[in-house]
């Protein structure tokens, strides 16, 4: 019983951190300019590479951080400046673009990191491992991503109702607040530095 609350616990703390259903308006946004078999092959890309990543934190990421000498917070300003450089470029350009961009690059970046996996599902996954142990975590990772991936499946549907004129007007407001997370990441971490120095 103490193991399924602490799961239960750890998945809709995760699932809420992560925040596919909030994130989808931005998702959209960034692939806006794709085929429809190409925003699939994104999502699929974005689900794996989310996943993989926060399995590796989920295990060795505190003996990362450990090894290059990093803290958490400090972690948190390099995924919340990575997320104000995202918003400011969806904001300007009215979407995600470059010449070179590929369902496969814009998958692992800047969706499956560090929008669907950023400082603060790296941060809660770290703890939940600390307070729950490696079972509860790897378990709760993988609920969570089988959800993440049934909600990118459904996107289509969403784009259809939105059409590109509403989607645009919506990444844009998602962008905004996007930045505004990234600010709140980079001064936690300026905060939490200068609170123990």
């Amino acid at each position: 019983m103490e193991f399924i609350f602490a799961l239960f616990k750890a998945v809709i703390t995760l699932f809420i951190i992560i925040d596919p259903l909030g994130n989808i308006p931005i998702f959209i946004g960034l692939t806006r300019g794709l085929a429809r078999e190409d925003r699939r092959r994104a999502f699929r890309n974005a689900v794996l590479t989310g996943f993989v990543i926060l399995l590796c934190f989920a295990l060795i990421g505190q003996y990362m951080f450990m090894f290059f000498g990093i803290s958490l917070h400090s972690f948190m300003i390099a995924g919340g400046i990575l997320l104000l450089i995202i918003s400011i470029r969806i904001i300007v350009r009215g979407e995600w673009t470059e010449n070179s961009t590929t369902p496969e690059r814009i998958g692992v970046v800047p969706i499956g990191f560090p929008l669907l996996v950023g400082p603060g599902a790296i941060t809660t996954t770290i703890l939940t491992l600390q307070a729950h142990g490696a079972i509860v975590t790897v378990t709760a990772v993988l609920v969570v991503f089988a959800a993440v991936h049934i909600i990118l499946r459904l996107i289509d549907s969403i784009y259809k109702f939105l059409g590109s004129s509403g989607s645009l007007v919506i990444s844009g407001l998602m962008a905004l607040l996007t930045a505004a997370i990234g600010i709140q990441y980079i001064l936690e971490g300026i905060l939490w530095h200068f609170g123990t120095t």
